[in-house]
Formats: C-alpha cells, sequence, structure tokens
C-alpha cells in the first residue's frame, strides 16, 4: 500500500523528523501533539486545562486534514507528566469525542518535549465513504 504523508498549517508544524500524520489505506497514524499553538509555534499560557484543550485542537486539525475527525480515533495515547492530571483528560475529552470512546491509554512519563505537562497521539480509521 501507498502511503500518504498528511501535512496541514492548523496544527504545529513538526519539530523533529517525523510527520504530522502518515495515511495507509484508510488507517491514519497520528503523530504526538504537545500544546503549541500553530500559528506562533509557542506553548498556550495557562493551566493543564488549556495545554488539554490545545493538544486536542491541534490532534483534531491533523484529523481533518487527512479527511477524518475525532472520533475517527480508534485508539488515543495519553502522556502526562502528572496522573494527577487524567481526570482533566477526561473531562475535556467529553468535549471532544461522542460515545463509543476510543481504546485508551494513559502513561505517566518523567518529562515531555518542552517541557509540557501533555501530549497524545492516536490512530484513526477513516470510513469507507471518506476513503479515496
Amino acid at each position: 500500500m501507498t502511503k500518504h504523508i498528511i501535512h496541514t498549517h492548523l496544527a504545529p508544524q513538526a519539530i523533529g523528523t517525523y510527520s504530522q500524520a502518515v495515511k495507509v489505506g484508510r488507517t491514519v497514524y497520528l503523530s504526538g501533539q504537545i500544546p503549541l499553538i500553530p500559528e506562533t509555534m509557542t506553548l498556550v499560557n495557562g493551566d493543564i486545562n488549556a495545554q488539554i484543550t490545545q493538544v486536542f485542537e491541534n490532534l483534531q486539525a491533523v484529523a481533518h486534514a487527512a479527511g477524518g475527525d475525532l472520533n475517527d480515533i480508534v485508539k488515543l495515547n495519553v502522556f502526562l507528566t502528572d496522573l494527577a492530571h487524567f481526570p482533566i483528560v477526561n473531562e475535556i475529552m467529553g468535549n471532544y469525542f461522542d460515545e463509543p470512546y476510543p481504546a485508551r491509554a494513559a502513561i505517566g512519563v518523567a518529562a515531555l518535549p518542552k517541557e509540557v505537562a501533555v501530549e497524545m497521539d492516536g490512530i484513526m480509521e477513516l470510513p469507507l465513504q471518506e476513503y479515496a
């Protein structure tokens, strides 16, 4: 199968040797997103709520660029430097996803790029009508 590189200016540009997402068939592999503001490539101001919200906004932009939306994510990985923030992830996630929710993992990590508190990546399966 051919792989297609997904790129949008509505999400932060890659800050390393990776693509925002890669589509193979109907499956899209979303790279990790941190709370960077796409227009300025600076970290969002605010608390963990603002960081989590910005990460979902960034994931949503990449999902749209790939021809889907967040509800097409089948597996979401959440990386947190403090697992005490996981209830906040759940609360904010409810604003972006409809049931049935994707499979998910929450992983506590010692550190993340740019010293942020949260990063998320995922795998998305596009509906048949969206696949071209």
